[in-house]
Order: C-alpha cells, then sequence, then structure tokens
C-alpha cells in the first residue's frame, strides 16, 4: 500500500498532477493519493505540520509547499522568502520522518545554482557559488532541502530526494501581471491590452533564456521520480538545451497563440533578472531517453485556451 501526500496540493504542479493521477495514467493499484492545501493546514508551523502527518500517516511525499513568486516580488522580500521557505521545509521533511514516511520527493528551483558559473548547470554544480542576488532568500532556502536531504540519508536511511524543474507554466498557474511568473504573466497581460487594444509592454530587454517546461510534463516525470528514481542526489526535469527560448520569442509564441493584434513594446527600464540559467537534462536522458515533452507552441496554446476559458476563476 502506498500512500501519498502531496504538499502544495492546489498549486500549477500539485493540479497538474492531480489531473494525470486522475485524468491520465491515472493512480496505480494499492496507492492512495492526498492532495494538501493551505487551508489544510500551515506548513510554517511546526505542530500544524506534525498533525497533518499524524493524521494522514503518508508512505510517500511529493512536497510542493513554498512561498513563491516572480522576480519583483522575490527583489524586495528576500528575508520573508528565506524564513517562511526554510520552516516548511524543516517541519515538512522532519514530520515525514517522525511519521515513517519511506520517501519524499522535494521540488527545487533552477534558480538556486551559482549566478556565476559555466552552462550548461547540471545537478553537481549546486553548491558551487552564491546564487543570483534577487532570490538569494528563496535560494539559499531550497539549497538546504539538498543539505537536509543528504543528512536524513546519512543519518537514518531515508531516501529523501529532490527536483529540478525548469520554468513551469500550464493551466492552473499564478497569472498575476505583478508578483507571477514571466510566461503566465505575460499571458495575462495579452489578454488584458488585446480587449483594451493597447500596445503588450514586455518587462526587460528580452534578451534572457529560458527552458519552460510544461507542467502535465513535469506531473508525469514527478511519478516516474516517486516510483522508480532511487538516489537521494537531486535530478533535473527540463527540456533540452536545444530548446531554450528567449523571452522575446515567448512572448511571440503567446502572441499568436491568442491572435493579439497590437503593437508589442520592450520596457528596458525595467530588470532582466539571470540572463540565461541553461540546464542540462543529461542524467535525466541517462534514465529516460524516450520521454517525449509537449512541443512548446502546442502547451502555450494549451495554457492561453485554458486562461481564456478559466478567466473569471484562474489566480490572477
Amino acid at each position: 500500500m502506498m500512500k501519498v501526500l502531496v504538499t502544495g496540493g492546489s498549486g500549477l504542479v500539485g493540479k497538474a498532477i492531480q489531473h494525470v493521477v486522475r485524468e491520465e495514467e491515472g493512480a496505480r493499484e494499492g496507492e492512495e493519493w492526498i492532495f494538501l492545501s493551505s487551508k489544510d493546514a500551515d506548513l510554517t508551523n511546526k505542530e500544524d505540520t506534525r498533525a497533518v502527518f499524524e493524521r494522514h500517516r503518508p508512505t510517500h511525499v511529493i512536497h510542493l509547499a513554498a512561498m513563491v513568486g516572480g522576480l519583483f516580488k522575490n527583489m524586495k522580500s528576500n528575508l520573508e522568502f528565506w524564513r517562511n521557505n526554510v520552516y516548511i521545509n524543516d517541519n515538512v521533511l522532519q514530520a515525514a520522518h517522525e511519521a515513517g514516511t519511506v520517501k519524499v520527493v522535494s521540488c527545487l528551483s533552477t534558480c538556486i545554482f551559482p549566478d556565476k558559473t559555466t552552462y550548461p548547470i547540471d545537478e553537481t554544480m549546486i553548491h558551487n557559488g552564491p546564487p543570483h542576488e534577487s532570490n538569494f532568500g528563496y535560494s539559499y532556502a531550497k539549497r538546504m532541502i539538498d543539505v537536509q536531504n543528504k543528512a536524513y540519508f546519512q543519518q537514518h536511511g531515508r531516501r529523501y530526494t529532490a527536483v529540478i524543474p525548469t520554468n513551469v507554466f500550464g493551466p492552473d498557474d499564478n497569472f498575476n501581471i505583478e508578483d507571477g511568473h514571466v510566461l503566465p504573466g505575460l499571458i495575462h497581460k495579452a489578454y488584458l491590452t488585446q480587449k483594451e487594444g493597447k500596445p503588450l509592454t514586455v518587462w526587460g530587454s528580452g534578451t534572457p533564456r529560458r527552458q519552460f517546461i510544461y507542467s502535465l510534463d513535469l506531473a508525469h516525470l514527478f511519478l516516474w521520480v516517486l516510483r522508480e528514481y532511487s538516489e537521494v542526489d537531486p535530478i533535473i526535469l527540463s527540456v533540452g538545451e536545444e530548446d531554450e527560448v528567449s523571452i522575446k520569442e515567448a512572448a511571440e509564441v503567446v502572441v499568436e497563440c491568442l491572435a493579439f493584434k497590437g503593437e508589442v513594446v520592450y520596457d528596458t527600464s525595467k530588470s532582466d533578472g539571470q540572463l540565461k540559467k541553461t540546464a542540462s537534462n543529461a542524467k535525466l536522458r541517462k534514465y529516460r531517453p524516450d520521454f517525449k515533452f509537449t512541443p512548446f507552441k502546442q502547451a502555450v496554446k494549451e495554457t492561453c485556451d485554458w486562461f481564456v476559458a478559466n478567466y473569471d476563476t484562474a489566480r490572477k
């Protein structure tokens, strides 16, 4: 019997895993899935976290819960990002250990990698230098999960691990223009400016490059990691280096998918953040050489269609 508890189950990746488990490949026989949202427990609180783990006693955990935000929210609130995420991660990992959970798969981010580095980055380079100063609070808090996983393995033999996805997007994303990530923010902005007949303003120069991963592809890979990946060392979940796109190219795909007819302008007074974070998916390809990623344009179209259809209830 495998009892899987998903923290952050109502967020972008949690909803994608829920969709895959319930609508696509389905839960396997003998698997029970529980999706927690922030309403179920305050994971920054040790007692709250312990209580929810004692109630469910999961054998496996997918840990997605985090305080997250886009570039500008991170730049303003590094202290809050550090403290809240350190509390959440320590509480979840320790409560899992106390409840006898055999496997925890936590979710990191490519922003944890050193700012000054060689490319492509890979799993061995996480701790090689300071992260980008724009989001150092979040980045260091996420890095500490890897440190803690190694310590649980060394002292208790726990196989707690972590995945490192590149920029995730898809249905159920946070489409907030001020605080959200670049792609959902662009989709929302293009939708509004189309209605208002105004130009679409893209923040920054459009030159930074990113690897985007569709949330449903990531969900399939999460299930594989949970069931079959046995390393404690983390694994990058990403499209290949050849699939990296610039913010300008991403904006052009959004414009096409929403049939946006107005002018597109770039506000270079806004920060670009990191210019590139190119990640290697060689380790993933060693394990899963045949995994097929959804083409970027198709995934953006499906996300845009979902946003338009669910505009009234989407997070924004």
